[in-house]
């Protein structure tokens, strides 16, 4: 009897432990262009890249299965210069549940362009929030922050700064390292340092953060039960947007947010009041002149 107690005691750990990490996300290799035969080890990488995502706890808050961040990371290999070196872009897209319904909104969807780093099968991922270990578990580990930090933010105003802290701290610490997308280069704003420098260090994007809560929690989450108030919200949303686009033309942080959610607020804003519709399309084409089109068939309902 204590050996069976003593089981299901550490079945129950196990199942608690089990649903304690924070992230769900499922891990894409293409290597079409690694030309190479010994396919074997991008296997392996997701495996390890998963792991290092799923596997662990990331802050002190408790989740329910249900309740773990969905996301996708697209790794494509854009060159092996060499055995077990790879130059790659990384692409992160994360997605929150709209509150009374089944759908499910991309609160991040972002491109990173730049991303060198040594791979060997089997090796362990080892990472230190206080110190630049590798390019892998930095990279990883700053874009699981990343994500933490923009689904805090969606559900309360700044939320995510304690996730958006360790992310900062992560770049701070990868100065010392000579791979791209650490450093403040001025001819790649799209990059892991102007990223977290727009969102958490530069008080002019401060605006979209809010943007982002009042998108989400004040806007999604209120359409069903009511859709007035929501659109009103989600309308400032966009106006905040394009005021900080206005002061800061083409931050990276400004394409990140309209890069999540262009293509949904053109369907949503459809069944607002034409009021709205006509407001909300000004502020969009001043943030995203380039998709024109689309806005304007926001406009024909």
């Amino acid at each position: 009897m204590i050996r069976i107690g003593f089981i299901l005691a550490l079945l129950v750990m196990q199942s608690e432990l089990a649903i304690a990490q924070e992230l769900n996300f499922t891990v894409i290799i293409n290597s079409d262009r690694a030309r190479t035969q010994e396919t074997a080890v991008f296997e392996d990488m997701k495996v390890n890249f998963e792991q290092f995502l799923n596997g662990r706890t990331w802050s002190t808050d408790q989740f329910q299965a249900f309740e773990r961040i969905k996301g996708n990371m697209l790794v494509t290999i854009s060159d092996m210069p060499q055995v077990g070196f790879y130059n790659a872009t990384v692409q992160i897209q994360t997605v929150r549940p709209v509150y009374g319904t089944n759908y499910e909104s991309m609160v991040l969807n972002f491109i990173d362009r730049n991303w060198s780093f040594e791979f060997l099968q089997s090796q362990p991922l080892e990472f230190n929030r206080f110190s630049f270990l590798n390019n892998i578990s930095s990279l990883l580990a700053y874009y699981a922050y990343i994500a933490l930090g923009f689904d805090y933010d969606s559900f309360s105003l700044r939320g995510g700064d304690a996730f958006f802290e360790i992310a900062n701290n992560i770049v701070n610490n990868a100065q010392q390292s000579p791979r791209p997308g650490w450093q403040p280069n001025p001819n790649d704003r799209r990059n892991r340092y102007w990223l977290i420098n727009d969102i958490y260090t530069s008080s002019v994007f401060a605006p979209v953060r809010e943007a982002i809560y009042l998108y989400h929690r004040k806007g999604l989450d209120l359409l069903l039960s009511d859709p007035e108030e929501a659109y009103k919200n989600i309308t400032e949303a966009i106006r905040l947007v394009s005021e900080v686009n206005t002061q800061q033309p083409n931050g990276i942080f400004t394409i990140a947010f309209i890069d999540a959610k262009g293509d949904e607020i053109s369907k949503i804003l459809k069944k607002a009041p034409l009021e709205i519709r006509t407001e909300a399309v000004g502020y969009l084409m001043k943030i995203d002149p380039n998709n024109a089109r689309r806005y304007n068939d926001i406009l024909k309902g």
